[in-house]
């Protein structure tokens, strides 16, 4: 298993990724957006009922492998694997963090 350092706001969302949708809007400003398959979620209650219907359809598991700064974005690549069709993938997670927050998070492949 690859180690990569990550941002602490991006390794607590990882980290929270794992557990329930409690502990992954801690990770979020009050007026965060998130875009997930072709949806996008505006504000904390949005995004907490977002990974609640993720973690109901699929179980799986994010492996971080790369990352990319710029002065606007933190992309991480990560291997998931799961019970969803076309597992494994690697997805491209582009975080805007503000402080200890993210401000906007966009999956895609």
């Amino acid at each position: 298993m690859m180690t990569i350092d990550l941002p602490r706001p991006i390794a607590n969302y990882f980290k929270a990724d794992k557990g329930d949708s409690e502990a992954i809007v801690a990770c979020f400003s009050d007026e965060a957006v998130v875009k997930d398959e072709g949806q996008t979620h505006t504000g904390l209650d949005a995004i907490k009922q977002w990974k609640a219907n993720a973690s109901t359809k699929y179980t799986y598991t994010v492996e971080p492998q790369l990352l990319s700064e710029s002065a606007e974005q933190t992309i991480v690549t990560g291997l998931v694997t799961g019970n969803f069709p076309g597992s494994p993938v690697n997805l491209q997670y582009a975080f805007t963090l503000d402080g200890d927050k993210i401000t906007a998070l966009e999956i895609s492949l």
